[in-house]
């Protein structure tokens, strides 16, 4: 049983490592004609969309520039790192 949730938790470790990057594609794929409704484009928008609005009707746009997303990646990548830290330091050692 340990080491299922062992597993389990390093599989949650993984999504949590790269969950930054994908957020990053999916402002990369503004930039490209068509990307954002492809199937990838539409799954990142139901993942990301929902953390990016917040952010959006704080921060207005300055001229052409959406500085928004710059300061959501930001913050979710902090989030990200705090979260990896709490896990390695409550959650692991309790499976051992």
């Amino acid at each position: 049983m340990e080491m299922f949730l062992y597993q389990v938790v390093q599989v949650l470790l993984f999504i949590i490592r790269y969950l930054p990057t994908l957020m990053f594609v999916y402002f990369l794929m503004s930039w490209f004609p068509g990307a954002r409704e492809s199937k990838i484009g539409r799954l990142l928008g139901k993942i990301f969309e929902p953390i990016l609005e917040p952010f959006r009707r704080i921060i207005p746009p300055i001229g052409i520039f959406d500085i928004s997303s710059l300061i959501a990646f930001i913050a979710f990548q902090f989030a990200m790192s705090v979260l990896t830290n709490l896990i390695y330091t409550y959650v692991l050692p309790l499976l051992f």
